[in-house]
């Protein structure tokens, strides 16, 4: 087996278990899910977004939110939420998963065979994309956090007036 069917068959499984577990918990907190504490992760804004989404297109939402970062979590767990029947909830996941992990994969081994090269052939340039990558992945970051700072920030004005 090549290296890419192997690491597509390993995301695979992982995407399975970790969408699944969270329509799993979507499904467990039913009518409680926005009181829970596991919403409180996700804006509100989003989960009516997402839900909105569910009740207009169901199942083909779910499979194209694996395309996706940060919506793909909440799709899943809202299904479970809504009940999505699992004879519609399966298929999407298999095939969504499938998706997801097959761009993974091939994106995942590109990357790593494109900085293996940079630093075999030129040292110096693969120090200089790795740092690059790792502070663009701290930006991305500390400008969600602070994004999600300023809403809750501004949700807590809204409140009290």
């Amino acid at each position: 087996m090549d290296k890419v069917a192997l690491t597509a068959a390993g995301l695979y499984v992982i995407v399975l278990l970790r969408a699944g577990g969270t329509f799993a918990l979507g499904w467990l907190a039913g009518a409680g899910a926005r009181r829970s504490r596991y919403a409180e992760r996700i804006p509100a804004a989003k989960l009516e977004r997402v839900e909105r989404a569910i009740q207009r297109w169901g199942a083909p939402v779910v499979a194209v939110s694996f395309l996706t970062v940060g919506f793909q979590t909440a799709a899943n767990f809202i299904a479970g939420t809504m009940r999505m029947p699992l004879r519609r909830y399966l298929p999407a996941l298999f095939i969504g998963g499938a998706a997801w992990s097959l761009i993974y994969a091939t994106a995942g081994i590109g990357v790593l065979r494109l900085l293996g090269r940079l630093f075999s052939e030129h040292m110096a340039l693969g120090v200089t994309g790795v740092a690059v990558l790792v502070l663009a992945v701290c930006g991305v970051v500390v400008a969600r956090r602070r994004s999600a700072a300023r809403e809750a920030e501004r949700d807590t004005v809204a409140d009290e007036s």
